[in-house]
């Protein structure tokens, strides 16, 4: 996100830094041998591309079919993002994939599908003790032009380690089957994530991930939701202060490069003469600004799947109060080899709006769940271990 903003008023910055929380690619240390560990992560991670690849493939085919319409019911019944039903079409038959064991699909009454906590292999990292953690609910909120597809090898890893986990499609992105020309505020773009939030109990807490312009998207709903929000954690993400948009924030970060610049397409839904109504992606300039360290199977994924940003959003001002959004406990996660945002001003946004505390994600690009799902997921995982401050 910070790539297709970073032009508006670039100005230069300095930084000090406090103590952080370093996280290489290693794994939890373990009893069996490092050649076994790491023969078991190749196995599990081809798994799991194969999966990943397979439902981009169909949903790609059964788009093709139907001249590349979004309106229509989609055939992926196993997907892990929220549900968004429409008409069907008469004549048209509708296929699944097989679900796994870990995907529960949503009735018509419950617009959300989850992977729900499963017993992991016996080779597999040990489940987090119950009694360790405030809430055991993850909802994972993805960054400008994502979906929730991008959190797919998050999404096993937790549930292995007996975490719920939800990933939603904001308005107008993923499968979401809203243009997003026509998305023109912060309110209506939330409005998937804020349904996730409506449905838990009144005692029931979750754990926000944000991403890119997530991170605007987690801010806005904890002035919204605080008592439901046990930790945000922002990942390479947009942290805006009160009266900020993410335009404010990225207004102060240094002149973007000549990559950034070519990377950003304006749209112009309402026409050439009027204000732009979203900010795609040049695709060919994707590998290098977003996913210069992950797999190319990754990038593969990304170059189908990926959507324009709605503009509203972007530039509206978030009002945040200290008794809401200030009740909610921060922390931030820092990506060292981000050319989208750079890490010199994630380290701007930390100093400027302090967070409870930072990791810091070694050799890590702008997708860490692409990159370095393996050391997010253990920054994660320690992060819901935190206890909850006393009274």
């Amino acid at each position: 996100m910070g790539n297709a903003i970073a032009c508006f008023a670039p100005k230069e910055i300095t930084t000090t830094r406090r103590s952080q929380a370093d996280y290489g690619s290693s794994l939890f240390s373990r009893s069996t041998s490092k050649k076994a560990r790491k023969s078991y992560k190749e196995e599990q991670d081809a798994v799991v591309h194969e999966q990943a690849l397979a439902a981009v493939l169909l949903l790609k085919q059964y788009h093709q079919r139907n001249n590349g319409s979004l309106t229509d019911r989609l055939p992926l019944n196993c997907s892990n993002s929220v549900v968004y039903p429409s008409p069907a079409k008469s004549g048209i038959h509708k296929q699944s994939l097989t679900r796994s064991s870990t995907a529960r699909q949503a009735s018509s009454s419950d617009s959300s599908a989850t992977l729900i906590p499963r017993k992991p292999d016996q080779q597999a990292k040990q489940a987090v003790e119950i009694d360790e953690v405030e809430t055991r609910h993850f909802v994972l909120v993805h960054g400008g032009g994502f979906g929730a597809w991008c959190w797919y090898k998050t999404m096993t890893l937790l549930s292995e380690a007996m975490f719920r986990v939800d990933a939603v499609d904001l308005t107008g992105s993923g499968v979401h089957p809203s243009d997003p020309n026509s998305v023109q505020t912060m309110e209506q773009y939330v409005k998937p994530l804020v349904d996730i939030l409506d449905k838990l109990g009144d005692k029931e807490k979750v754990i926000l991930v944000g991403h890119d312009f997530g991170g605007a998207c987690v801010s806005s709903v904890m002035e919204l939701y605080p008592s439901k929000i046990a930790k945000a954690i922002f990942v390479a993400a947009s942290m805006p202060k009160n009266g900020q948009g993410v335009l404010d924030i990225f207004s102060h970060q240094e002149g973007p490069s000549d990559l950034m610049r070519r990377a950003q397409v304006f749209l112009y839904g309402n026409g050439k003469g009027q204000a732009p109504t979203a900010i795609d992606h040049d695709k060919a300039l994707l590998k290098d600004l977003l996913f210069n360290q992950s797999p190319a199977k990754d990038y593969a994924l990304t170059s189908v799947s990926m959507r324009p940003i709605p503009f509203g959003p972007v530039l509206e001002k978030l009002s945040l109060s200290e008794a809401n959004y200030g009740s909610v406990r921060r922390f931030y996660v820092e990506t060292q080899e981000d050319c989208a945002i750079p890490v010199s001003f994630q380290e701007y946004m930390t100093e400027t709006n302090p967070p409870e505390k930072v990791f810091r994600l070694k050799g890590s690009d702008h997708s860490p769940f692409f990159s370095k799902p393996q050391a997010l997921h253990r920054v994660l995982v320690e992060i819901s271990k935190i206890p909850p401050k006393r009274e």
